[in-house]
């Protein structure tokens, strides 16, 4: 059998030459070589190419192999083609090769990467009910983590309990899923109770295992129970690795503990543990939700003085950072400064750069952002459009505003009940209740229905006007329509009542307000504040009202 070296390629031009390369030589290569082009093809990601190539071998009649006929299915399965995916069985057949686990396993992973649940279960039950293939851990490994990340935690939790009856028993690995599992469905006692269970067993724990369990405390903010796993794992010599500092660094950021989360980085380099890149962007992050952007600056720096090198996540996150402080031209440095390090702005970087361009009314260079972004293959998105249109309105472009929305009508793609709500609030703030209204009661004839943002919006839009009958029957409508009012809808009707002096009619809302349990927000306390400077007597109307931070 002749061997053709397999050349390095970069591209599929390369690929393809050597395919043909192979073909013509006598006798054929083996199918180990054809098999190995074919894989690299796919980790190159050119399915379409490996489809012709694939087809092109059954009609020449080259050999075919099991390994082949897998790589088919992947190919099909990671172009989102399950379907196809199973037309490959018949060859199989036809071929005499039997199936083996690795087949089905690329088939089940196919079916939940299309979120096909209810298909992939059926084919798990098949498997095991029929004895189709030889099946072991690993196919209950691949369809546990697909209910899972998908949310379905019961199913995975039975699975575990129906696999202990059996013979295949779960191992380390699935029962670290199932503890995830429970974790991030905030079942904090139910995944202690596993892993004790995992203990009484005898089942080896693992880093994964604690990693889930320290990760759920963190999100809970138990962390007495934190510092208990922590010590265990220690006892265990098994040792914290970058992702379970990680872990404790992030649940601190998110209750703004974000010097102590720097303190445990210092404690993880003490420790011999490097922190990577997620573990710098995460306390930089933390800095900036809170507003320390010199801080947010300093460990940014530090992680490249330690050849570090940010990803496109670290720089959206620093620049949304000075945005939000309305520095623009540090935002503006580090824009640039992406391009300079090999990275590419992605959607959300120049989402965020559009919307701090807004913030400080610099409009007339939107433009030329997003003629870049275009240039760069950027599509919008829902988001960039909502953005834009919201921008426009804020800085008084209505006609801007309304001619990208036209242009978004006619185009009848990326428009939803959130981008209307966004047209509506832009017109009914710049005066134009009139149009705002109308485009409100066209909702339902284009298939969309008002949410409540939406009606709150709508109402606003009337309490500005001074409509308040108006704005009263609007909440009545809302109401009629199955679509409940929250908390800022009686706020904003509330205030609208209380600015036309309206105060004795208000008492209906006040009363409907403590019947709901919601309060008065920091608005409408302000009003109230500045109401009762004229009319004292007014607070005494409300005694059993209480107010909201």
């Amino acid at each position: 059998m002749t061997r053709i070296p397999l050349l390095r390629y970069s591209s599929n031009d390369d690929a393809l030459s050597l395919f043909r390369r192979m073909v013509r030589t006598q006798p054929l290569p083996s199918v180990f070589s054809f098999s190995k082009l074919l894989k690299t093809m796919v980790n190159m990601k050119h399915y379409s190419s490996v489809l012709s190539l694939f087809r092109q071998m059954l009609k020449s009649n080259i050999p075919i192999s099991d390994s082949i006929l897998n790589i088919a299915i992947n190919n099909y399965c990671l172009m989102h083609c399950s379907d196809c995916g199973f037309s490959v069985l018949a060859i199989y057949l036809k071929n005499g090769i039997p199936f083996d686990v690795i087949t089905f396993n690329t088939l089940l992973r196919g079916l939940f990467a299309e979120n096909k649940i209810k298909d992939a279960v059926n084919l798990f039950k098949k498997l095991v009910r029929e004895n189709i293939c030889e099946h072991d851990e690993v196919i209950y490994l691949t369809v546990m983590n697909g209910l899972s990340k998908r949310g379905h935690t019961k199913k995975t939790f039975n699975l575990l309990r129906v696999m202990e009856q059996g013979s295949i028993k779960p191992d380390t690995r699935i029962y670290s899923v199932v503890i995830d599992a429970l974790c991030k469905d905030r079942m904090l006692d139910a995944a202690i109770s596993l892993f004790e269970e995992m203990k009484q067993k005898g089942i080896p724990l693992d880093v994964i295992a604690y990693n889930s369990l320290i990760d759920g405390c963190c999100k809970l903010g138990q962390w007495e129970k934190v510092r208990t796993l922590f010590s265990e794992m220690v006892n265990l010599t098994i040792y914290p690795n970058v992702h379970t500092l990680t872990i404790v660094i992030d649940g601190l950021c998110k209750e703004g503990k974000v010097e102590d989360a720097e303190e445990v980085m210092r404690h993880m380099n003490g420790k011999g543990v490097e922190p990577d890149v997620v573990t710098y962007t995460v306390i930089i992050d933390g800095y900036c939700l809170r507003g320390q952007m010199d801080k947010a600056r300093r460990l940014f720096d530090s992680m490249i003085d330690k050849s570090i090198k940010p990803t496109i996540i670290s720089y959206n996150i620093l620049i949304n950072g000075y945005c939000k402080k309305k520095k623009l031209d540090e935002a503006m440095h580090l824009f640039h400064e992406i391009s300079r390090n090999g990275l590419k702005p992605s959607i959300v970087t120049y989402n965020t750069i559009f919307r701090g361009l807004f913030e400080v009314g610099r409009t007339g260079i939107v433009q030329k952002f997003f003629a870049d972004m275009l240039s760069m293959g950027l599509i919008p998105d829902l988001c960039t459009n909502r953005i834009l249109l919201r921008g426009y309105f804020q800085n008084g472009l209505v006609e801007k505003a309304m001619s990208l929305f036209h242009e978004l009508e006619k185009k009848r793609e990326d428009i939803d009940i959130e981008l209307y709500t966004v047209i509506i609030d832009g017109l009914c703030k710049n005066g134009q209740l009139d149009k705002a209204h109308a485009i409100f009661e066209k909702l339902s004839l284009i298939g969309l229905f008002p949410n409540v943002i939406t009606y709150t919006t709508i109402i606003n839009g009337l309490c500005l006007e001074g409509l308040l009958d108006e704005a009263k029957d609007m909440l009545r409508k809302m109401e009629h329509n199955g679509c409940s009012p929250n908390n800022c809808t009686y706020n904003v009707i509330v205030q609208g009542f209380l600015k036309c002096g309206k105060i004795s009619e208000m008492n209906t809302f006040l009363k409907e307000m403590s019947g709901r349990d919601f309060s008065f927000d920091a608005s409408s306390v302000e009003l109230l504040i500045d109401v009762s400077a004229k009319d004292p007597s007014l607070l005494n109307m409300i005694p059993q009202f209480h107010t909201g931070s």
